[in-house]
């Protein structure tokens, strides 16, 4: 999806401050939460208020450490399988999206389900749906072991291969080379899922593409605001967790945009005081499950130690949206 999909406003021509020898900061927008994860956030902090502690949630609902801890705090318990969830209890399925097997696992054991799977990844299982019933083979580009990646293969694994790295490349076989389509993760680095897909191609000059872009809006917004910074920052750092997908592409993108060098942090007090040795200017950004109060911690830091001028790098305005699940919904009407 580009910058220009509906609820994205494009910035126009993208004005980046020059170096004047002051120490400063160039804080990217946009940054932080994207609609799918203020959506899976909100879903968990409304069932606590509608149903009351506990409420448990298969997996972390999002890829953050303060957005977990502070759920916690407040009474959700973070499981790994559904199995570790007591029969007939309340439990909600994280942004990352879950296979057809967990959710028959949860009816199994009578299990009330909050689904707050993001729409966009939603959007890759129904495409895997889609050209599985078509009898295609998909080859999805993504992190082997990753959440997102086990749900959307779940949707159909006798028809899936999973292409992470070059090697998976060769590795590939396929029944029918004019049958072949290329799906990807919601949250990779757009340059390096397409040099995947140039890798694949060779292989299979037939290989078809998504219906729609599978990289998420976000995903890409953040990415490409990284890139119009980064060559000039001495450093970048970016607000993340360390399990986090596309806050790592972040640190990835600035390396290979010119930034000289870039660090991925959860809080400002990981940061090394020995990264701003040299250092004039600063980026900052933040990963789409980081709420915006890490980065202004991140900024007062900075500020501390004499980058107090913030100049904000604008490359697209996000107004987009998401209605909440349908059973918290339903059940805030009948309240």
């Amino acid at each position: 999806m580009s910058s220009s999909s509906p609820g994205i406003e494009p910035a126009g021509t993208v004005d980046v401050p020059r170096a004047d020898g002051r120490k400063r900061v160039l804080l990217a927008k946009p940054r932080g939460y994207c609609a799918g994860v203020d959506r899976a956030v909100i879903a968990v902090e409304k069932a606590l208020e509608l149903y009351g502690p506990p409420v448990y949630v298969r997996k972390e609902i999002v890829h953050n450490r303060h957005v977990v801890e502070t759920l916690r705090e407040r009474g959700a318990i973070f499981v790994d399988e559904t199995t570790e969830v007591p029969e007939g209890a309340l439990v909600v399925f994280s942004a990352h999206g879950v296979s057809p097997m967990v959710h028959a696992e949860a009816a199994d054991r009578n299990l009330r389900t909050i689904d707050a799977t993001c729409p966009l990844v939603t959007k890759v299982h129904k495409e895997v749906n889609r050209f599985a019933k078509d009898d295609y083979d998909i080859l999805l580009i993504g992190h082997e072991g990753h959440e997102e990646v086990e749900g959307t293969a779940g949707e159909a694994p006798e028809h899936v291969q999973l292409v992470d790295t070059a090697e998976d490349v060769d590795k590939v076989t396929v029944r029918d080379p004019s049958k072949v389509i290329w799906l990807s993760q919601t949250t990779l680095s757009v340059d390096e899922t397409m040099e995947r897909v140039d890798q694949l191609r060779d292989r299979f000059p037939s290989l078809a593409d998504p219906p729609s872009d599978d990289i998420c809006y976000a995903t890409t917004n953040r990415q490409v605001a990284v890139k119009a910074m980064a060559a000039e920052c001495d450093l970048v750092i970016v607000v993340g967790s360390q399990n986090s997908s596309n806050s790592k592409r972040l640190v990835e993108v600035a390396l290979k945009a010119g930034a000289r060098a870039s660090h991925l942090v959860d809080f400002s007090h990981e940061v090394d005081e020995a990264w701003l040795e040299g250092v004039t200017t600063v980026g900052v950004t933040s990963g789409a499950s980081v709420p915006e109060v890490l980065v202004m911690d991140l900024l007062a830091w900075l500020d501390k130690h004499g980058y107090s001028d913030v100049d904000e790098v604008t490359t697209a305005n996000e107004k987009i949206a998401f209605a909440l699940p349908p059973e918290i919904r339903r059940a805030e009407k009948a309240k």
